[in-house]
């Protein structure tokens, strides 16, 4: 059963922020990485706050990470 993900781009100061459906990614940084094309991770400071994604598996709550820019480094 493939997951889809819902990519919501944060990037900006936009009051309707974009959303895109990725189907098929393994994991929440993989749809950013298809949605978006950048590399993110799970933790950062808050002004590198690049995408929220949510998804829901059958029978359970919906779910939400807060994904980040990479910083190289």
């Amino acid at each position: 059963m493939a997951i889809t993900y819902r990519v919501v781009d944060i990037r900006g100061d936009v009051i309707d922020p974009k959303e895109t459906l990725i189907t098929g990614a393994r994991t929440p940084e993989d749809a950013v990485r298809e949605a978006l094309k950048l590399e993110v991770v799970r933790s950062g400071q808050r002004k590198d706050m690049v995408a929220r994604v949510y998804w829901q598996l059958p029978g359970e709550q919906m779910n939400m990470v807060r994904l980040y820019r990479r910083i190289a480094g």
